[in-house]
Formats: C-alpha cells, sequence, structure tokens
C-alpha cells in the first residue's frame, strides 16, 4: 500500500481528497492543526502544527499540502524523511492578484506565498523529490472558505444579501473537490513534474452575478441590498469596506488553465451551487 500524507487534511480541499485517496489503495496519514471533523475511517490521524517537528508513524510516498504552503515549505525543509516523497501543494492564485494590492498585509501574503514555491521547489532538488504546485482561484464548496460563505450564513441570518451593482469584474470559483481530484490527477502524468498551474472552476461570471448565484441557493429567500459601487469605494475611502476588496471589484480574477487541460485534463464543473456548497445541508 503507498503511503500518502495530508497536510492540512480538515480543510476545504483536504475533506474532498482523503476519501478520494482510501479509494485509490492510499495508506492515508491525515495531518491537521484542528481535530478531526470527518476524519472516520482514518485512524492514523495526527493533530499538530507544521511549524514544530510533527512525528510520523510511516515515511510517506506522496505528500499532499492542501493547507497554508509557507508552512508546509518550512516543515518539509527540515522535516526528517525517508526517500524522496512526491510533493503535490496548494498555492494560490492570490500571488498575481494581490502582487500589487494597495493594501501592504496583501502584498506581504503574495510574497509569502512566491517566497514559499520557490523554497519548496529548492528543498525538493535537495531531495530528490518531484514537486507540481497548483494555484487555484476562488475555492468553495466545504463551507468553510473565508469568501463566500460567510456572505452566505449572513444572509441566512439576517434575510438580507449584499448585491454590489457595477462590480463587473469576471471570477471563476472553483470546487475543492475538483481540486483534490487535480491532486491525484497529476501523479499520473510525467508531464507535471516541476510545473505550477493555474486553475479556475469551469465558469466565468461576473462578480455580481457569482453573489445573485450564491443569494438563490440559499435554503431560505433573503432580499437583495443593493450597494452601488461608488458607496462601496466611499465606504473603502472611510476605512469601513476593505479598499483592496473593493479595488478589485473592477477586476477579472481568472486563470489561463490551458496547460493544466493539456497536460493532465483538467475539466472542472461549473457554478451550479446549492445549499450543501456552504455547507448548510
Amino acid at each position: 500500500m503507498p503511503v500518502a500524507l495530508v497536510a492540512g487534511a480538515s480543510g476545504a480541499v483536504g475533506r474532498f481528497l482523503l476519501p478520494r485517496l482510501r479509494d485509490a489503495g492510499y495508506d492515508v496519514i491525515a495531518l491537521s492543526r484542528r481535530p478531526r471533523e470527518h476524519g472516520s475511517g482514518f485512524p492514523r490521524w495526527i493533530v499538530g502544527d507544521l511549524d514544530r517537528d510533527v512525528p510520523l508513524p510511516l515515511s510517506p510516498d506522496v505528500v499532499f499540502s492542501v493547507g497554508p504552503l509557507d508552512s508546509f515549505a518550512r516543515w518539509f525543509a527540515r522535516a526528517p524523511l525517508q526517500g524522496s516523497p512526491r510533493v503535490v501543494a496548494l498555492g494560490s492564485m492570490s500571488i498575481d492578484s494581490k502582487r500589487d494590492s494597495v493594501d501592504a498585509a496583501e502584498r506581504d501574503v503574495a510574497g509569502r506565498l512566491l517566497a514559499a514555491e520557490r523554497q519548496l521547489a529548492d528543498v525538493c532538488a535537495q531531495r530528490g523529490s518531484v514537486w507540481t504546485v497548483l494555484r487555484p482561484t476562488l475555492i468553495y464548496g466545504a463551507g468553510v472558505d473565508r469568501s463566500l460563505t460567510p456572505l452566505a450564513r449572513f444572509a441566512l441570518r439576517w434575510r438580507v444579501f449584499p448585491r454590489v451593482h457595477g462590480a463587473r469584474g469576471l471570477r471563476q470559483p472553483v470546487h475543492a473537490d475538483d481540486l483534490a481530484a487535480a491532486c491525484l490527477a497529476v501523479l499520473r502524468h510525467p508531464a507535471c513534474a516541476g510545473r505550477t498551474y493555474a486553475l479556475g472552476g469551469g465558469e466565468r461570471l461576473s462578480f455580481d452575478a457569482m453573489l445573485e448565484r450564491v443569494r438563490v441557493s440559499l435554503p431560505r429567500r433573503s432580499a437583495p441590498l443593493p450597494l452601488p459601487l461608488a458607496a462601496a469605494r466611499l465606504l473603502a475611502r472611510a476605512g469601513l469596506a476593505p479598499a483592496a476588496a473593493v479595488d478589485r471589484l473592477t477586476r477579472d480574477l481568472v486563470a489561463d488553465d490551458a496547460a493544466a487541460r493539456t497536460d493532465f485534463g483538467w475539466s472542472p464543473r461549473g457554478f451550479g451551487v446549492d445549499a450543501h456548497a456552504w455547507g448548510l445541508d
């Protein structure tokens, strides 16, 4: 049985990746900072922090990083692993979308992600490990994201849903389960070795259209709460709304995923959502 380590097992992608690995015949070691919530059937679950030493019961043949990439890269550099495990890691399209952000903290995030990718590539070269990095756009589908799920739950509580008129920047949300499938797919294709792939969902739609899809997917009705784009900008100038997020409302944040489609058959679903996507079922 090949051994797979999943770092970030309790996150959005991890909870879809674990059963896929089990069904594919892997002996799975799940690692998370929080106690398992969806861990039945996975006896090798470790609660630990990658910024500290994490003893493993077995040495993995393949390592999946589906949590914070910077923490993983630092851990992988010092982890006493045997052999040269294959590595598949999730980065983020924030490397591009937040590189020139008006928010210094966001620029720092983009810089740290890029540094983590470079560190991971260097460490893999030293270990003789093959690596692949996947850079997804906005992730949804497990009810634990910090973008769309909070809006869905706000609407259920207050029965109103914010709509920013004029927010025409394109978005390409990607389902967490499609990313889990991609993590396994790259293992089967030698062309993916040493490559970084941008990954977006199967549909591009404007920011305001994306929010409307979320609103109508909810199990209880909520009234659209219109907010003109000009008003959102005024709120940002007054410090009442995140200026960087408002600045991106008219910018396209999509992925050129042609290489992924060619190299490992990337074919994600469209943005057809229901209450399950927000953890509300």
